[in-house]
């Protein structure tokens, strides 16, 4: 029976996500009605806690315990609470954002679950906190207007904490990335890359004269650097891609573009002869096999896991995701594909996409350069980690050692992740309401001047009547 159940969720799982994730390119397209829209985003609604349902069912049928059942309760409520606050506190939030960010969350309690229900615990219960404390972000980005003004505030405080980890850091995996206050390790990086997008921002929207871009390149330089000497190169190359795509669109000069990539192309080489760890990692990309038993072990295990998933997956508690090292938090996105299945991951996949297109959505039509730069620059952050994540564990690109966003294990991406998600729905609303502040102009001028020709007309009317 525990088979037969097994089997029979996978694909109904599978058919669900794939649902969904055809909604959430429906919900792209601006021309359909607002009336229209809140209906299929209530079918997307439903999908999530059906999946979610769905998953936990499983589970419920191989644990066969009372803790499964509470898990269930709380993550769903945690979910339903997330929806229905931004439905009713804020409401020109977008309900597709909000939904992509309840769906990759429930996929990493699904997974985490399964995998380490302690950690799945701890997840829960940082969600929990990081939902209640970003809650009130998308009211401070619509009512604070001097964001644009607090240039040196955010590069000082960034390197400050960049520092402290490269002196003072905990060694991990041969990067220094976080340290403890009262027994919680933090990873300032992750939330370090939410204010360099600030920084950035602000120093591209006050001038792109060749000065200024000068200033802006060594004090992002310097970020970068402290990072490489921290040996986090993952959050390195984070923040020199985002930085990159940021200038070019704020000045429009390949120039910028060209030599940027350039450097980046030289310090890559440089960093693969200084640093034994990148060495390793990049006989591991080129041929795991060889090196097996040592710096090709992860890799393997993660192609192994798969490839032996196929499209339709091997179903949870059916695969040994397990023997994947660290996978919680590096290497999930192979747990996923190994259980849930091939077709499962690539669904995954592109409702990442959904989201970096829904964030390059809100950059292109905010008028405002500053937030313009912001939204592009957060959308940069989000869509280049989920692209090193997944292209480390397929094999694409060498590993980098950085989370999949909402998905992987990990207090402080979890938290910088709802920040920006926050911070974008801020700029969504804020958005909204400036398009409906012109669309109510356009209105009132339009009033009057019907106004003005119906006078006319009448005063017409009467000098011809005498």
């Amino acid at each position: 029976m525990e088979n037969l159940i097994i089997e029979l969720s996978k694909y109904l799982m599978l058919l669900l996500f794939a649902c969904y994730t055809l909604i959430c390119f429906t919900a792209l397209n601006r021309r359909r009605s607002e009336k229209h829209l809140r209906r299929i985003l209530r079918k997307q609604t439903k999908l999530i806690f059906l999946i979610h349902l769905n998953a936990f069912a499983v589970i419920f049928a191989v644990q066969k315990t009372l803790n499964v059942l509470l898990a269930y309760v709380m993550q769903a409520a945690l979910l339903c609470c997330i929806i229905i606050i931004y439905k009713y506190i804020y409401k020109r939030a977008s309900g597709l954002i909000v939904n992509n960010m309840c769906m990759l969350l429930a996929i990493g309690f699904m997974i985490l679950y399964r995998l380490n229900p302690d950690k799945a615990v701890r997840q829960y219960q940082i969600a929990a906190a990081a939902a209640v404390i970003t809650l009130i972000i998308p009211f401070f980005i619509h009512r604070l207007h001097f964001l644009n003004r607090l240039t040196w505030i955010y590069a000082l405080f960034g390197i400050a904490l960049l520092l402290i980890v490269a002196v003072l850091g905990a060694t991990s995996y041969g990067a220094k990335l976080s340290f403890k206050v009262a027994g919680i390790a933090i990873q300032p990086s992750e939330f370090v890359k939410i204010l360099f997008v600030f920084y950035a921002a602000s120093m591209l929207y006050q001038s792109t004269e060749f000065v200024q871009v000068v200033k802006a390149t060594i004090v992002a330089a310097v970020h970068v650097l402290i990072l490489v000497v921290s040996k986090d190169l993952g959050a390195a190359l984070i923040f020199f891609i985002t930085y990159l795509v940021m200038l070019y669109v704020a000045t429009r000069k390949p120039f910028y573009l060209i030599s940027g990539l350039a450097c980046g192309s030289t310090a890559s080489v440089v960093a693969y002869k200084l640093f034994r760890h990148v060495r390793v990692r990049v006989v591991a990309w080129k041929d795991p096999l060889s090196v097996i038993d040592n710096e090709g072990y992860q890799v393997c295990q993660s192609l192994f896991a798969i490839g032996t998933g196929g499209w339709f997956g091997m179903g949870l508690y059916r695969g040994m995701p397990n023997k994947i090292p660290i996978v919680e938090e590096d290497f999930v996105f192979a747990a996923v594909a190994e259980e849930l299945g091939g077709f499962f991951a690539v669904c995954l996949i592109m409702v990442c996409v959904s989201c970096y297109l829904m964030f390059l959505n809100i950059a292109m039509q905010i008028h405002d350069q500053f937030y313009k730069l912001t939204a592009l620059g957060l959308g940069t952050v989000y869509g280049f980690q989920v692209f090193l994540t997944i292209g480390g564990v397929t094999k694409f690109i060498p590993s980098t050692g950085v989370t999949l966003p909402l998905v992987s294990y990990g207090g402080s991406s979890l938290l910088s992740t709802f920040i920006l998600f926050a911070i974008i729905q801020g700029l969504y609303i804020l958005r909204e309401d400036k398009n409906n502040s012109i669309d109510e102009e356009v209105a009132d001028e339009e009033k009057s001047g019907r106004n003005r020709r119906k006078t006319k007309k009448k005063g017409r009317r009467e000098v011809s009547g005498r």
